[in-house]
This record gives C-alpha cells, structure tokens and sequence, in this order.
C-alpha cells in the first residue's frame, strides 16, 4: 500500500464519520423536538383537567385582594366602627 492509498482511505474514513456525526446530530434533533412538543401537549391537557382553570382562580383572588385592600383603607379612613 503507497502513502497516497494510505492518506485516501484516512480521509474516506474522516468523511465516513463526520456523516455519521451528522446524521446522530439530526436524529437527536428530531428526538428533542419530538419530546419537547409531547411535554407541551400533556401539560396543555393538565392545565385543562384542573377545576377551575387558572385563569379563573386569578380572577377571584384578585377580586379578593381589591375587596380587602378597599375595606382596610375605608377602616383606615373611618376609624373603628362602635
């Protein structure tokens, strides 16, 4: 075997596994991507399951603070009822 043959079979090797690392990169790519939307979707269904939505326990407790938040400045205000 000649040195050129030599150096010719190093590189098909270098192509070889640089092709190979290519494709593991794209697979664990694809993987990821694969993973993250199945987490995204059970959590949407999660989020959906719960009795009320969060959206709607925002909405009350926010309620809640405002009602407390106006008495406390109207007992404030006013002094103590007798």
């Amino acid at each position: 075997m000649t040195a050129q043959e030599d150096g010719v079979r190093r590189n098909r090797v270098l192509v070889a596994g640089g092709v190979l690392a290519g494709i593991g990169g794209l697979l664990g790519c694809a993987g990821a991507l694969l993973v993250s939307s199945a987490l995204v979707s059970a959590s949407r269904r999660w989020v959906q399951q719960l009795d009320p939505p969060p959206s709607t326990m925002a909405k009350a407790k926010w309620q809640q603070a405002r009602a407390a938040t106006t008495a406390g400045a109207s007992a404030w205000r006013n002094g103590p009822s007798s």
